[in-house]
């Protein structure tokens, strides 16, 4: 019996070390294809890049607002303001395109990032690697006119962990938390019940501890039906946001469904730009 407990402890020593070793592989997904440039797939943007404080330069595209003459909706104003869509960790910006066209629609510039080693940029993604990607991207809209008071925090899933934390550091007009979670190990702990996610995970994205005490704006959105943050984890963030501007459930929705990048969730943003523009 001895050696059979020794040599259970010896497999699972084994497994949870190469879990802890390969655990980025388990939260980063990036679609490393070069992509095209922008106006080959959004009219009248073009492609910047940007320059992280640790040497990478990482290509994005910015989007003008729409002529008014070609915007829509209740929203169709020129807030002179941008949206900084942060994406979450799976595909590339090129994936984020319409998301992009319905807000420039509602008068809104956007720039869309793409973090390290996604979209054809060098290096790896982890948590402190994201964050430097992020504030490079400020750094961007700052040099394109639009400084971090006139910009709106767009985070995506994993993407709202990064919001999170830029915030605090660079307050923005608003922030909108697509499907966001409390912290990256509730939704490990979900699909990962019988692993001991917190004790191993080394990127953490607590989104509800850094949004505490911050009067920035936010509005949360989220699917019903998520199969990949459970939607209840979405619920906490609003119910703990200390400055919710607004709640969006979409009846329906899972993770990566099409109404998640489309009108409804442009139109949430347009709201809250409206709030505080």
């Amino acid at each position: 019996m001895l050696w059979v407990l020794v040599v259970v402890l010896l497999i699972g020593g084994v497994v949870v070390g190469m879990l802890w070793w390969l655990q980025r592989e388990l939260i980063y997904f990036p679609d490393a294809s070069s992509v095209p440039t922008a106006g080959e797939v959004i009219e009248g943007a073009r492609d910047v890049t940007l320059y992280t404080d640790d040497g990478l330069e990482l290509g994005a595209w910015f989007a003008p607002a729409a002529p008014a003459s070609a915007a829509s909706g209740p929203a169709a104003t020129d807030y002179r303001m941008a949206v900084l869509v942060v994406p979450g960790n799976g595909g590339n910006r090129v994936g984020r395109a319409g998301l992009a066209e319905e807000l420039r629609r509602r008068g809104l510039a956007v720039l869309l990032m793409d973090y390290r080693g996604y979209g054809g940029n060098p290096g790896s993604p982890s948590e402190e690697g994201l964050a430097r990607d992020a504030t490079a991207a400020v750094e961007a809209l700052e040099d394109l006119g639009y400084p971090a008071e006139r910009t709106i925090y767009f985070g995506e899933s994993l993407g709202s962990g990064v919001v999170a934390a830029l915030q605090a550091l660079r307050p923005p007009a608003g922030v909108v938390l697509r499907s966001p979670f409390p912290e990256l190990a509730d939704v490990g702990s979900r699909h990962y019940p019988w692993l001991p996610v917190r004790l191993l995970l080394r990127d953490r994205f607590r989104v509800v501890e850094h949004l505490a005490g911050s009067e920035v704006p936010v509005t949360v959105v989220y699917g019903d039906r998520d199969s990949v943050v459970p939607p209840d984890l979405s619920a906490r963030v609003a119910d703990e946001a200390p400055a919710l501007s607004e709640r969006v459930v979409i009846a329906g929705a899972d993770h990566n469904d099409a109404v998640m990048f489309g009108p409804r969730v442009a139109a949430a943003v347009a709201r809250l730009a409206d709030k505080v523009g």
